[in-house]
């Protein structure tokens, strides 16, 4: 037996996430309930349990998918590029380019002030910062302390938050992207 939307629409486990990330992303986790998620979709919230067991793993389905998406992107950077310097620069970029493009992914996992969700996001923030520990030690030889490279994850981040509820693309700020990566890089490679 398969969970049925209105008219005979399949609900898909895909809808309840995509829905389920607006919903998040708008009004908090907290403040999001199953049954206001049914509402949303138009079906029961018997539905949503037929995929998923509770908010939480919603939550961390959408958490982990996205992690997933940002670490496949500096994987295919580190694996493509032979220019220590081109390839850190690319890597700092897709940072800024997945924050402004894929807003509600990155408000979800990195801006959400909620304790009941920080522990849920622990584990694969983690993994992306010693990710991203890891490039950017291993291209620049061992010259960047744990303190430095934090200081450039702060620098992105603050670049993501500064547009994030803007109305400008990354297209629109890519130049700005740009210019930015370059004042971090010039003086570590």
């Amino acid at each position: 037996m398969s969970p049925r939307k209105s008219a005979g629409q399949e609900l898909s486990r895909d809808m309840v996430l995509n829905e389920a990330r607006n919903l998040f992303a708008a009004l908090g986790y907290s403040n999001v309930s199953m049954r206001q998620l049914a509402k949303s979709l138009d079906c029961s919230h018997g539905a949503i349990y037929y995929h998923f067991k509770n908010k939480a793993e919603i939550f961390y389905s959408l958490v982990k998918m996205d992690f997933s998406v940002l670490n496949s992107s500096i994987d295919d950077i580190i694996l493509s590029e032979n220019d220590p310097s081109v390839k850190m620069e690319k890597i700092l970029l897709c940072f800024l380019e997945f924050g402004l493009t894929q807003q509600n992914h990155y408000s979800i996992m990195f801006l959400s002030k909620e304790k009941e969700i920080q522990q849920l996001l622990q584990f694969d923030s983690n993994k992306t910062y010693e990710k991203l520990i890891q490039s950017l030690t291993d291209l620049t030889d061992n010259k960047l302390n744990p303190a430095s490279i934090w200081s450039i994850f702060l620098s992105l981040h603050g670049f993501i938050t500064f547009y994030i509820n803007s109305d400008l693309s990354f297209q629109d700020v890519k130049g700005l992207a740009y210019f930015h990566v370059k004042n971090i890089t010039q003086n570590i490679i």
